[in-house]
């Protein structure tokens, strides 16, 4: 599997894209990244406040060939992101169920999971935004990004593909089996 690349400056939210890009073309795997999205969501409904530079990637796939419950595939995109954190930074990263990833008690990374149907198949949509250059202020939540964590220039770019080769990495061998 392959994931085709989406590259837009702004979008409202990618993975509101990417529902909208599975639904009207014939792409199966996809990756939208948006240098900007101006109505990120989160879990139970909540903004996701993104700034410029940040990471903000919408993948989406089938599930017809893959055997994993919703909650096994979440906690597995969890890791695959954290997988990617961990090349940048090599203390402990926390998996915070649902679905957000913490570095001393804060909030690095979110993930928020939709399924789709689309001709009578069922599609995950995984939306993961990264703090990478600058963290939100958030009311009784602790945020961090990766800059202020290695102290060093991050290429996004490299990230994204990065990112990118975790997933197609571990998708192929999930529906190879």
């Amino acid at each position: 599997m392959k994931f085709k690349i989406v590259r837009l400056k702004k979008v409202k939210s990618t993975n509101d894209t990417a529902i909208r890009i599975l639904r009207n073309s014939k792409l199966n795997y996809g990756m939208i990244i948006a240098e900007t999205q101006s109505k990120g969501r989160g879990q139970y409904g909540r903004k996701w406040l993104s700034f410029k530079g940040n990471l903000f990637v919408s993948f989406f796939y089938s599930l017809e060939q893959i055997n994993l419950t919703l909650s096994q595939l979440t906690k597995l995109n969890c890791l695959l992101v954290k997988k990617l954190i961990s090349k940048y930074y090599k203390k402990r990263i926390l998996y915070k169920k649902p679905n957000d990833l913490l570095i001393k008690g804060k909030k690095i990374c979110g993930i928020l999971q939709e399924t789709v149907n689309k001709s009578n198949k069922k599609f995950l949509i995984v939306g993961i935004g990264i703090n990478l250059i600058k963290k939100p202020t958030i009311c009784n939540y602790p945020t961090i990004d990766l800059n202020d964590l290695i102290n060093k220039k991050i290429s996004k770019k490299k990230i994204e593909i990065e990112l990118k080769n975790i997933f197609e990495m571990k998708f192929n061998k999930l529906i190879n089996k």
